[in-house]
């Protein structure tokens, strides 16, 4: 857990406090933004076993404040196995303005790459359709590029998820596939005029 300004990381591990949310283990942290330009906060999580999928799960996760109108450092790689570079400023998006990045596996282009793309907002109640809505899916193109139209204001996770190339043991002790996954969270706004 960290944050990286300028091409330089600082840990943010002895911060993390554990609290508790409708019964679950959360984890939350504070700090102070001191200067200006991008501050891109990062996770790598411990694996955990998805016995649903079979295997275990590790997903690098990332999201780009920006402090005080610098705006540089918006497109910086973290260094993780899977990333998303953004194409886009991540960060001052309306409704409607379209998310772009490339998708990067040990810092190269991955080629029609899968991305999942969900939406989470705790304030409004969506009504979903079915189930094929929770998770957009779309693919790269041969360059690792996508792109994605955000049609309501909130926070979106884009995942591009890639098979490891190790096992991993299970909690049984047994030699199972490994799953990565890049995420970036990037929040978009709605229009509003006086």
């Amino acid at each position: 857990v960290g944050v990286q300004v300028a091409g330089k990381k600082k840990s943010l591990l002895k911060f993390i406090k554990p609290i508790k949310i409708k019964g679950k283990t959360t984890y939350k942290t504070k700090y102070t933004i001191e200067g200006p330009g991008d501050h891109i906060f990062y996770i790598e999580p411990k694996p955990y076993w998805e016995q649903a999928e079979s295997k275990m799960i590790i997903h690098y996760s990332k999201v780009v404040v920006g402090a005080y109108g610098m705006e540089n450092g918006w497109d910086d790689l973290v260094g993780f196995p899977v990333e998303i570079k953004p194409l886009v400023r991540p960060y001052g998006l309306w409704v409607g303005n379209i998310f772009r990045g490339v998708v990067l596996r040990d810092g190269k282009p991955v080629p029609n790459a899968t991305i999942e793309v969900e939406y989470v907002n705790s304030k409004e109640k969506i009504l979903i359709p079915s189930d094929s809505f929770v998770t957009q899916i779309i693919k790269a193109d041969k360059n690792g590029v996508f792109s994605y139209a955000m049609p309501i204001s909130g926070w979106w996770g884009f995942a591009s998820l890639v098979d490891g190339k190790d096992k991993m043991k299970n909690p049984k002790g047994k030699l199972v596939s490994v799953e990565l996954g890049g995420i970036i969270w990037v929040k978009c706004r709605k229009v509003e005029t006086k």
